[in-house]
């Protein structure tokens, strides 16, 4: 089991960028609780832009130019509150992969932003790995209100192989085991 955490990086969180996700803050003290309750099995993901688009993602990025940087790039580092934690970096919305598969290990907690995309694919590519996999509703944000509850309650059609849960459900299991 593996708690993923999906794209805290400054590039969602801070105002001015294209990207903004304006719930982001509301998310931090969550993430914190979360991250102290599965330590040490906590992956960070990043989105990166690929060196060179290709496919379809050719017009998302004519249409995002401010996104083609480097993955060094201030835009594409952790907030403060996680700087520094290690990272897997993926140039896709969703994370799900080999590396996440091999850390979950047959169960996945997600949180992050936002919730209509990047956990949202992750969450449903997990699901057809055939991965148990819990989303964390007050842990995650999306690019706004509606747009989240909407993948939220997407999500919740795909019972019992996707849980949405809460911080406090998840320490008050935690502390009954």
């Amino acid at each position: 089991m593996v708690l993923a955490i999906i794209d805290l990086q400054r590039i969602f969180a801070e105002p001015e960028s294209g990207w903004a996700t304006p719930d982001f803050q509301r998310v931090v003290k969550p993430t914190q609780r979360l991250v102290e309750l599965f330590a040490p099995d906590v992956v960070f993901t990043r989105f990166i832009a690929p060196e060179q688009p290709t496919g379809s993602w050719i017009p998302y990025y004519e249409l995002y130019p401010f996104a083609l940087q480097s993955p060094d790039s201030y835009a594409y580092q952790l907030v403060d509150e996680f700087r520094g934690a290690p990272t897997l970096d993926k140039t896709t919305f969703g994370k799900w992969g080999t590396d996440l598969a091999e850390a979950a290990n047959g169960r996945l907690v997600l949180s992050g932003v936002s919730t209509e995309c990047c956990v949202l694919t992750t969450a449903l590519a997990a699901v057809d790995a055939g991965v148990a996999v819990q989303v964390v509703e007050d842990a995650c944000a999306g690019v706004d209100e509606a747009g989240h509850r909407k993948a939220i309650d997407l999500m919740r059609l795909y019972s019992p192989m996707l849980e949405v849960v809460t911080v406090d459900e998840l320490v008050r299991r935690a502390e009954q085991q």
